[in-house]
């Protein structure tokens, strides 16, 4: 089972500015980022349901240019729910009630079905009067178009595009272009890391799909497929695929030795035998390696110190 809002607070924790940047640029001109302080979970008891909920990220930042604080409430969503309205009502009554700061509630939704709009309010009112109108700020994902985010540098926008609005035979493509914003970013290998494991999550592909995958991924930028290609061997070494690696070998083969013919010419038949010959870990060993080779000799003297031709 994947454990969604985990995913999901573990990706804004991470990079909260720039989740912030991207969706709610009008809070970048009057927040100081650099106070930004995680509070502990808030756990609430629903008495009508005999339920806990868990308050998935509460963040207190300073005004900027002000000496007072206000509270950011970021609330995952997986599924929609008709009542969940009501329930970051409750959230921010107590938030406000316990920290007695301004709050700026979010939800984010990254359900792929229903694509009806969520609501963003929760009221209560009479036939002669309102009292309540409750706000609050939705990012629904399968409402965004994933072709709008694709040019924007920003880790968030290279990861939650795995979970936008897509056609089914788009997948490929919009893995593969997840990928080309994350290698552009010039993230540290962690963020690179989380970040992949994130998309390869929501952009599971199929045997077909992948067989497109490396079809579209052998048409891009050279120094860019190379690194692409870092990051899908990153996923079978750590087992960041699991499950999947026995119908990928083949795959993986055929990119190791189109990358193996860019860097160092042609492949002799002989040089492809060994290939052919060398176990799933030496091949994943060969894809890193590969990218410091110059020369078909460097290609030879590594086989010959690492593999063995008598692997099957």
């Amino acid at each position: 089972m994947i454990d969604h809002d985990q995913l999901f607070k573990r990706l804004l924790e991470n990079f909260f500015p720039e989740f912030i940047q991207l969706f709610f640029p009008d809070i970048c001109t009057y927040w100081q980022p650099q106070t930004i302080e995680f509070l502990p979970q808030e756990i609430f008891t629903d008495v009508t349901v005999g339920e806990k909920k868990i308050a998935d990220l509460v963040v207190r930042v300073r005004f900027q240019n002000q000496d007072s604080l206000f509270i950011i409430h970021v609330e995952h969503q997986s599924s929609s729910q008709s009542d969940f309205n009501a329930r970051m009502f409750v959230y921010f009554a107590r938030l406000h009630e316990k920290y007695g700061l301004p709050i700026y509630p979010i939800v984010i939704y990254s359900h792929d079905s229903p694509r009806t709009p969520e609501p963003t309010c929760y009221t209560v009112e009479f036939p002669d009067w309102k009292v309540l109108e409750f706000n609050y700020r939705v990012v629904q994902l399968n409402q965004l178009d994933w072709r709008d985010f694709v040019s924007t540098p920003n880790p968030v926008a290279s990861a939650l595009i795995a979970k936008m609005r897509m056609d089914r035979q788009e997948r490929p493509r919009v893995k593969l272009s997840s990928l080309q914003l994350l290698v552009s970013l010039g993230l540290n290998p962690a963020q690179i890391e989380q970040i992949s494991q994130f998309i390869d999550v929501y952009l599971d592909l199929n045997p077909q799909e992948e067989a497109i995958f490396r079809q579209q991924l052998a048409s891009i930028e050279p120094t860019q497929e190379e690194e692409v290609m870092e990051i899908v061997t990153s996923w079978q070494r750590q087992g960041r695929i699991e499950g999947r690696i026995e119908g990928l070998i083949e795959g993986k083969r055929e990119m190791v030795v189109r990358l193996l013919n860019r860097r160092v010419g042609t492949l002799t038949p002989q040089l492809q035998e060994r290939i052919q010959r060398l176990s799933v870990s030496q091949l994943e060993d060969l894809g890193e390696a590969l990218l410091d080779f110059n020369a078909i000799a460097d290609l030879e003297n590594w086989l010959t110190t690492y593999a063995s031709d008598n692997n099957s």
